[in-house]
């Protein structure tokens, strides 16, 4: 029970909080040491067994995804598992990583789902069982149930969690030759598995993709973060498996072999299969998996980033066009209530209050699309909201807000929806600070919406191009509109093609409806779209090699946070 919060002796970063409300703001106060609360960070490990079969004519394709309560009891997302293809008992190789933190208990709530199309809804996929839980055992494992609360009649969910206290990562090379043929037409569909020690046994730590009809593949570069490969021990054993892959299901195992992260170093390693060595006088081997790179390296934290000197830029683009209705209308999305507010300025407050600590001149570009602009009326994709295209710089979020507010009623709304205008925009920006050998710039825009985009392809193909600069781009949709094709844009389903089917270098969109959060406490929508932007961020510098550059004179001056996240993993 190393995770009980009463006997937990780790090494801790003390933090204080004011009023930011989301853990992406915490992890910026590590330098303030007058603390309250420990922080450390636990990766789980999701496992079933048994699952309802869902499907006719197959087996369940499931996927496991991991909600957390806020303090006021609205769940959120905080990640996905990879889906596993007509599999009953999925292993599944990614890990979710969240914060611990001592005296207050957090929920955690994992779903699993029988997946059967493409879309990021998991509303219209079944849904096989569910596990509620908090954090204080380094293993449970439960029978999952229905949302009534009724047991699932089949199926049993499996977490481990382990601290971690090894940031670094393994970059791998790997290729293999000459491996058996396993199937009577063609050859094997051949990929790897990544397997740790632990005392109850093998817990898979990565697989890599399916190599199809090949018999001397050769794995796109991968990596897996030590912890989760070795436990932090170079010398402890490591399984590596290699499959043909079959589409119903029952892979077949080509071989496997046991090595060590130490001796991973460039090394071969004959692909067993225990099998045939048992039964096949003067059997060798089923193949050879060669180690091209195995490059240890520590990985820096969104945390190293921030404490470095980097600079979140934020920007804010905001749809203006006619399909809003007239702002002059209550019906309207840019209607003012006489409170002041609509789902345009809920949103820009939300995103922007947290954003805003985190750069140092809180000087925010902001724009508008889709309206015709004064004096010549034109329609315009990307003007500025204070009409100063020169300047186009507003003064906190504050001013971004007062800027839209003068703004609104000086111009028309018009057409269409073209999202890649301002994307552009800010690519440009960040493709100059691409230039740089530190990790000291990073470009946030936020795009605020109320429909269908119309230039859909000129904006995957800029979305694909910003994936290599040091940006990240958050889609808010407003209104009661249909916004499959949003999602279609977060790539959590798959990484996103351009038009002549280059793919994005990694995921850089977060979408979420505003509907979804109208009933929510206010800083859970900001909770939700900037929960995937600490990785994005380190991700991008870990990828480009970017230096951190320490500022010993630099000095966060941060909002507190209102609830700290505590895990404690008992049902």
């Amino acid at each position: 029970s190393v995770l009980t919060s009463g006997n937990f002796n780790v090494g801790c970063v003390y933090l204080t909080y004011t009023n930011c409300p989301i853990s992406l703001a915490c992890v910026f106060q590590a330098s303030v040491m007058a603390a309250t609360q420990c922080v450390t960070k636990v990766e789980l490990t999701v496992t079933c067994d048994n699952l309802l079969d869902k499907d006719i004519g197959s087996k369940s394709d499931p996927l496991c995804v991991l909600l957390m309560s806020s303090k006021e009891g609205h769940w959120y997302e905080v990640g996905r598992t990879e889906q596993v293809q007509n599999c009953l008992s999925p292993k599944f190789a990614k890990k979710f990583v969240v914060d611990y933190y001592f005296e207050i208990v957090q929920k955690l709530q994992f779903g699993i789902y029988d997946i059967d199309n493409k879309t990021v809804d998991l509303s219209d996929d079944d849904f096989l069982g569910q596990l509620e839980c908090t954090m204080g055992q380094q293993k449970l494992t439960r029978p999952l149930i229905l949302k009534n609360s009724t047991p699932a009649g089949r199926g049993s969910i499996t977490i481990m969690a382990e601290e971690i206290n090894d940031n670094r990562v393994a970059n791998f090379e790997v290729e293999a030759r000459k491996l058996d043929n396993k199937d009577f037409f063609g050859k094997s569909d051949p990929y790897l598995e990544f397997y740790k020690q632990t005392e109850t046994g093998w817990q898979l730590a990565h697989r890599t993709e399916v190599v199809n009809n090949n018999l001397n593949p050769t794995w796109k570069p991968f990596r897996i973060p030590v912890q989760s490969l070795c436990g932090g021990d170079m010398e402890k054993p490591i399984k590596v498996e290699c499959y043909d892959y079959d589409n119903d299901g029952s892979h077949d195992l080509i071989g496997s072999c046991e090595t060590t992260l130490k001796r991973f170093q460039e090394a071969e390693f004959d692909c067993v299969n225990s099998k045939k060595k048992q039964k096949k006088k003067g059997y060798k081997n089923s193949g050879v998996i060669s180690v091209k790179l195995c490059e240890v390296k520590k990985e820096y934290t969104f945390l190293d980033y921030i404490m470095g000197g980097c600079q979140l830029n934020f920007t804010v683009a905001i749809d203006f066009t006619a399909s809003n209705g007239d702002p002059r209308s209550p019906e309207s999305l840019h209607y003012i209530s006489p409170q002041g507010v609509n789902q345009y300025l809920t949103a820009t407050w939300s995103v922007g209050n947290v954003i805003q600590d985190y750069d140092s001149d809180k000087m925010f570009p902001a724009f508008g699309f889709g309206a015709q602009v004064p004096p010549q009326w034109q329609v315009s994709h990307q003007f500025p909201l204070n009409f100063n295209p020169s300047n186009p710089f507003c003064s906190g979020v504050a001013g971004v807000v007062e800027a839209y507010r003068v703004c609104l009623p000086q111009v028309k709304l018009y057409g269409p929806t073209n999202f890649s205008p301002v994307i552009n925009h800010v690519a440009c920006f960040a493709k100059q600070a691409i230039q740089q050998t530190t990790a000291s710039q990073y470009f946030v825009l936020l795009i605020i919406t109320d429909g269908v985009i119309t230039d859909m392809d000129q904006t995957r193909n800029a979305i694909v191009n910003a994936s290599r600069l040091p940006m990240s781009i958050i889609i808010i949709g407003v209104g009661g509109a249909d916004f499959s094709a949003m999602e279609f844009l977060d790539g959590d389903d798959g990484r996103l093609r351009s038009q002549t089917g280059e793919s994005a270098m990694r995921d850089i969109v977060q979408f979420v409806p505003f509907r979804d959060f109208q009933n929510a406490p206010s800083q859970a929508l900001a909770q939700s779209v900037l929960a995937e932007l600490p990785q994005q961020v380190a991700t991008f510098f870990g990828l480009f090699g970017l230096k951190i550059v320490y500022n010993n004179n630099k000095k966060q001056t941060l909002n507190p946070l209102p609830w700290p996240l505590v895990l404690n993993l008992r049902a």
